[in-house]
């Protein structure tokens, strides 16, 4: 979207033209009373109407009702309605119409039930393509494991469509390595995946080690291999990541990559809410509460800040002025999914990224930025973001190695609320700590602490000593 009504299908173009089969322009001005008029069979007058139904109640323009008329009329000539329409016929007889959507067209024959999808999932066709890429020997192997991957067995859950682009990725380069002295699956040995392992470091290293694992492990079930080359390795967790606060000239760089209203709301929910691409797609208009300042985002009702409450105003403005007749409840919605109900999809949120900032990093600035100016409590970071104890964690550990680190440890340049939290720290460290057992009994006249329950936050230290 750029933020031109004329380019993202606005109040510019939905005029109520006509289309003619042979004619690549709208020429004359065509009500759905006239289209009803000119269907000349049954069926097409019963897809025509269930068109204009579903026109209305998805907030189509008139232009899309028409060519979606004059694309039924190609795909239903010759069909009685006793048969079912495959969708690749579908797709076939519509692609020469230049006013007509082969999707809109499915939904009105999916509407009727008389839709059959005989089409490939785009995930198989590219599995087909990029096994058939490698090597002679491993190209079949590699494929039954992606298949499997996605399909899941009695084993296995099905991973999603992401996972698999990861997996090969790593294993791709690998045996393209291998292929020059192996044939086979089942001729690896330990030596060459330590030998392919040995540079990785980090999180490169531990996903390498988990995708060859997967592999071969399901080789070894099916008995593809004789052993696992892969069992003495140890993929344990992940390197933990060391988290950094973006820097001036990021910031300044994101704020001015935000031109359009959908760059500027979708910075604003990452940078003031840390809210995940995947909340701000699936956000509604119902989770979005104006008069009480509260928004809901996957399921957590925060405050609505007034930078957000802005981005957003004018965000709904120019959403409502481009599709005023939608029916998709998403507050996102672009071109195509105005036409439905569905919310946009991750890569139309990826394209008003900025460019070489992620929302996903925008996101971490702002859970790290939030542990830095509260001491780094991971309590409170669990609380205000809604994220689990493992990160809350992992955060607030960041935030305390930025505050020890020798850079930050000039009082002159740090906050007064950070230096507070230094000598508070220290104060600590010098404070004798012993560990005490949940199941110790009270000693008469003393008083300690309140404890957490173990098991939460890991083991209970409290300081030593009567209060």
């Amino acid at each position: 979207m750029t933020g031109d009504p004329h380019e993202d299908g606005g109040p510019a173009g939905r005029g109520f033209p006509g289309v003619c089969p042979e004619s690549t322009r709208p020429a004359e001005p065509v009500t759905p009373e006239m289209l009803l008029q000119r269907c000349d069979t049954p069926l097409l007058l019963a897809a025509t109407r269930c068109a204009i139904v579903l026109a209305e109640a998805r907030g189509w323009s008139a232009a899309t009702v028409t060519g979606v008329f004059y694309g039924l009329k190609a795909v239903l000539n010759g069909h009685t309605g006793e048969d079912l329409v495959p969708l690749s016929e579908v797709r076939e007889r519509v692609r020469p119409r230049r006013h007509s959507s082969a999707t809109r067209i499915a939904e009105v024959l999916a509407e009727l039930e008389l839709l059959h999808d005989d089409t490939t999932a785009a995930i198989r066709t590219w599995i087909d393509r990029r096994t058939r890429e490698l090597p002679a020997g491993f190209g079949r192997d590699v494929r039954a494991w992606l298949v499997v991957l996605l399909d899941g067995d009695a084993r296995t859950r099905p991973r999603s469509h992401t996972t698999l682009r990861v997996h090969f990725g790593i294993v791709r380069p690998f045996i393209e390595c291998w292929a020059a002295t192996r044939g086979h699956l089942r001729e690896i040995t330990s030596g060459d995946v330590d030998s392919v392992l040995e540079p990785l470091r980090g999180h490169r290293r531990y996903n390498a080690i988990m995708a060859l694992r997967s592999l071969f492990r399901f080789a070894k079930r099916r008995g593809l291999t004789f052993a696992d080359p892969t069992r003495h390795l140890s993929g344990g967790r992940g390197a933990g990541r060391t988290v950094l606060p973006m820097t001036a000239e990021q910031i300044r760089a994101a704020g001015q990559a935000a031109v359009t209203p959908a760059q500027r709301l979708a910075i604003a929910l990452a940078a003031v809410h840390a809210a995940r691409p995947q909340a701000i797609r699936e956000l509604t208009l119902d989770d979005i509460d104006l008069p009480n300042r509260r928004i809901t985002l996957a399921g957590h009702r925060q405050p609505l800040g007034e930078l957000t409450r802005n981005a957003l105003l004018a965000w709904l403005e120019y959403r409502r002025a481009t599709w005023p007749d939608t029916a998709n409840r998403h507050v996102v919605v672009s071109r195509i999914s105005a036409l439905g109900t569905r919310p946009v999809s991750a890569d139309y949120l990826d394209k008003h990224q900025p460019h070489g900032i992620s929302f996903e990093r925008i996101r971490r600035d702002r859970i790290l930025q939030e542990a830095l100016a509260t001491g780094a409590d991971p309590v409170h970071l669990a609380l205000v973001f809604n994220i689990d104890h493992t990160n809350a964690m992992a955060y607030a550990n960041a935030a305390r190695s930025l505050l020890s680190s020798p850079a930050e440890q000039a009082p002159s340049r740090r906050p007064k609320h950070i230096r507070e939290h230094a000598e508070h720290e220290s104060r600590r460290e010098r404070w004798p700590l012993r560990k005490v057992s949940t199941r110790r009994r009270r000693q008469p006249g003393a008083r300690v602490l309140p404890t957490l329950r173990r098991g939460e936050f890991g083991i209970c230290y409290l300081a030593s000593g009567r209060r």
